[in-house]
């Protein structure tokens, strides 16, 4: 089913699930999710995990069909068809919620988390419960937010050379998300930020409209990004959590008790996902490896230049996330 064919068969429906929720609660209903990697990602395996486990608790009557690998378009279209009802779980990356709910850039600033470990601690604890929270009561998002998955730690990579320093991004076009925030991070490391949806990055890594991209591991190799841009160096300049959302006029449409299911299960496949993530990571990079990537890491002594580089950043958006950010680093 092609995207226009999927749209109109699904409007409707979720029309349905919007009004005279109590009898369509009861009815079978499968809910339809998507995510822009490919089948056996960590982030599709999780939801695919919770899918199963929802069908066994409610013996059949909800279930999850996904639809992997951008079949229904990019994160932009994959959260407005979630908006309006016509798909109900979307696996996004936490960056274009940001412009909605402006707490949630606290967690996407550029070395804003000490390591991984503390990334952890802050979305598994109140902070990152709170943030949650705001986005589900946000009046005009249209989503409810479920959980937080694990995006790993971004990196460079491109074209023409390896990255030691932050001098090498001088004048390299790199495809940031479209969040003001990151493409103004690779402005200020010298590099030129270009927004573009991932649906829309492998032909322009083949035409040059960009000379690279950033990301984690597992994603660079999923899309197989080696063949265009060989050189992957472990800059670690953000660190961006991906979150599962759920569509707010369908989530009106599902009684207490089954709202109550999708958010347990919500939860549980955070902590699936991690554990797949952490497999997935070092899976690709064997196969990164495999396929002739030139992988360095930012000698010790060049990192804190990555870091002086991005104030820029941190005076134009910390302010008003200042209590948010406090929150953040007392996290120990």
């Amino acid at each position: 089913m092609d995207r226009r064919q999927f749209l109109k068969t699904t409007v409707t429906a979720a029309a349905a699930a919007s009004v005279g929720a109590p009898a369509f609660a009861q009815q079978k209903m499968v809910l339809k999710a998507a995510d822009v990697h490919p089948l056996g990602y960590p982030t599709v395996e999780a939801v695919v995990r919770m899918g199963k486990k929802l069908e066994e608790a409610t013996k059949g009557r909800l279930s999850i069909q996904m639809y992997p690998s951008m079949q229904l378009g990019g994160e932009k279209e994959m959260i407005e068809q979630a908006q309006v009802g016509a798909l109900q779980i979307a696996r996004i990356s936490l960056g274009p919620m940001g412009p909605l709910v402006p707490e949630l850039n606290a967690l996407q600033l550029p070395f804003v988390y000490r390591d991984v470990e503390h990334e952890r601690k802050v979305l598994d604890g109140p902070v990152g419960a709170e943030l949650l929270q705001k986005l589900s009561d946000h009046p005009t998002a249209g989503l409810i937010a479920l959980a937080y998955m694990d995006g790993g730690t971004r990196n460079v990579y491109n074209s023409k050379r390896p990255i030691t320093k932050v001098e090498d991004l001088k004048g390299l076009k790199i495809r940031m998300m479209g969040n003001p925030i990151f493409i103004d991070t690779m402005n200020a490391l010298g590099g030129n930020g270009i927004g573009l949806g991932m649906d829309q990055l492998a032909n322009a890594l083949q035409t040059g409209v960009v000379d690279g991209a950033e990301n984690n591991e597992p994603t660079y190799a999923s899309e197989q990004h080696y063949r265009y841009a060989k050189y992957f160096s472990y800059t670690g300049h953000l660190m961006i959590p991906e979150i599962l959302v759920f569509s707010k006029r369908s989530w009106q449409g599902l009684s207490k008790e089954d709202q109550d299911l999708v958010k347990k299960f919500g939860r549980e496949a955070q902590f699936e996902q991690r554990k797949l993530w952490q497999e997935r990571e070092q899976q690709a990079i064997a196969k990164m490896k495999e396929n002739g990537a030139v992988i360095n890491t930012v000698p010790a002594e060049n990192k804190k230049g990555f870091q002086d580089a991005v104030k820029p950043v941190w005076d134009k958006y910390a302010k008003p996330l200042e209590a948010t950010i406090k929150k953040i680093q007392d996290v120990k």
